[in-house]
């Protein structure tokens, strides 16, 4: 994109899902392999376990940018985000739901919960993600979230390879799945609202891709950590 040249929302929309196509995470060789049910099940415990990492920091990256929203309507809509990942005493929220996905591959829960086991590319790159929405004004933060917009198709994939696949999975583990078809739809639809209404001249329209592309970036370094720790892993094939 031209930094003079101000896209119509069509134009906009359609740059968006370009960037996706192209650059989200579902083409990483780690998630081909996956798909492919060529994973063993140690592979798989290290994604659920460094992924959860990147779960738990959603809350706080959402904290920030309510705190940076403009307007009182806008913030509320996105305070649903931290509820649906920290629980509100009813629904025990996303987070949770990680932790019970961990145990249905046998990752204990406090194994999930110790930082001291993750990767450090894996981590590193979760950091920074908190870092961006700290950084950057809340439109770009915004932004940063539009990779919601290409998850339904990975999680309902997802959640068919793991029944194909990968069947020693306990199937009540995959509720965390089912939630997020409901809420990553919601959730992009909101965002998509946010930038297309405040993106109005081609730099914050440049701002925006920028932002994606740079979160897309993000999901790759996670996956590359990933990969890193099954290649010490003695059963990584």
């Amino acid at each position: 994109m031209k930094v003079d040249q101000l896209l119509t929302e069509k134009q906009f929309v359609d740059e968006l899902n370009d960037i996706g196509e192209q650059l989200y995470h579902h083409k990483h060789p780690f998630h081909i392999r996956m798909h492919e049910g060529s994973l063993t099940p140690g592979q798989l415990r290290i994604w659920v376990r460094n992924r959860f990492y990147y779960q738990t920091i959603l809350p706080i990256k959402d904290a920030i940018i309510v705190s940076k929203l403009p307007d009182s309507e806008n913030r509320r809509q996105w305070i649903r985000r931290i509820i649906d990942q920290d629980g509100d005493g009813v629904s025990s929220g996303g987070i949770e739901s990680w932790i019970r996905l961990g145990e249905g591959m046998a990752v204990a829960r406090a194994e999930m919960l110790d930082v001291r086991l993750l990767g450090a590319v894996a981590k590193d790159a979760v950091d920074s993600y908190v870092d961006f929405c700290r950084e950057r004004s809340w439109l770009e933060a915004v932004a940063a979230s539009l990779t919601e917009l290409f998850a339904p198709k990975l999680i309902t994939d997802r959640m068919e390879v793991f029944k194909r696949h990968y069947a020693w999975i306990q199937p009540q583990a995959l509720e965390y799945f089912f939630t997020r078809l409901k809420q990553a739809p919601r959730d992009s639809e909101h965002a998509l609202r946010l930038v297309l209404a405040n993106a109005t001249n081609a730099n914050e329209q440049r701002l925006v891709t920028y932002a994606l592309r740079f979160k897309c970036r993000l999901l790759w370094r996670l996956l590359d950590g990933i990969e890193e720790d099954c290649r010490r892993e003695t059963e990584y094939i």
